[in-house]
């Protein structure tokens, strides 16, 4: 049974070794960040018309605040986020493909977004960015790594790429195979690896199928 890294935090992490072992694949959960609230103050919501939401934590961990803003309407990146906005009462107006860029570009009809945002974000031209959450390293011991040789490495953003990769260093990456979210996260792992396949689409079930293709 091939060997497949889960690097993104949790409770995601969790959620992805689980599909991973429903497609006969051997997951280990090997977190690179874990996702802590920030204090924030929410703003006045009269000054905005949605939110933009890119990230299901960002809903998860917003804590109390994030009831002041329910009035407004949610443009969600991608089905997980609009799952968890939902979850928690929110009203869903727009649902993306997983790109950030092209979710705003299909809310014209809300001009004053405000991105409740973590607080390593690509910023969004004409979108205020709160941050209230952050993605924290984790200690990682080498031996934990080494369980990437000749396995599969999930990878979910470009942040988890570039940090695998500086990681990983002492390993030799023709033994290391990696799936990819898109083509931004895998440029962000650098080359010489032996494999390294990019998903479809940005979402969860079709990184799954890209890390069954790179063990293929």
């Amino acid at each position: 049974m091939t060997r497949a890294l889960v690097l993104r935090p949790e409770p995601g992490n969790a959620r992805t070794c689980a599909a991973l072992v429903a497609a006969g694949m051997a997951p280990v959960a090997l977190p690179l960040f874990a996702a802590v609230p920030l204090g924030w103050s929410p703003p006045n919501p009269a000054d905005f018309d949605a939110l933009l939401l890119t990230s299901a934590q960002a809903v998860r961990l917003a804590g109390a605040g994030l009831a002041r803003l329910a009035r407004l309407p949610v443009v969600a990146v991608g089905a997980a986020t609009a799952a968890a906005a939902r979850a928690a009462g929110l009203d869903v107006a727009i649902v993306g493909n997983g790109d950030a860029a092209a979710a705003v570009a299909r809310a014209a009809a809300y001009p004053r977004l405000l991105h409740l945002a973590g607080r390593e974000h690509v910023a969004q031209p004409g979108v205020a960015a709160l941050p209230v959450y952050a993605s924290e390293p984790i200690a990682v011991a080498p031996d934990a790594l080494a369980a990437a040789l000749d396995a599969v490495v999930l990878l979910h953003s470009a942040r988890a790429a570039q940090h695998f990769a500086t990681l990983a260093e002492p390993l030799p990456r023709p033994r290391i195979r990696l799936a990819a979210l898109s083509h931004a996260v895998a440029a962000a792992a650098g080359a010489g690896w032996a494999k390294v396949v990019i998903a479809d689409r940005r979402e969860d079930a079709a990184l799954v199928q890209a890390a069954l293709a790179a063990h293929d």
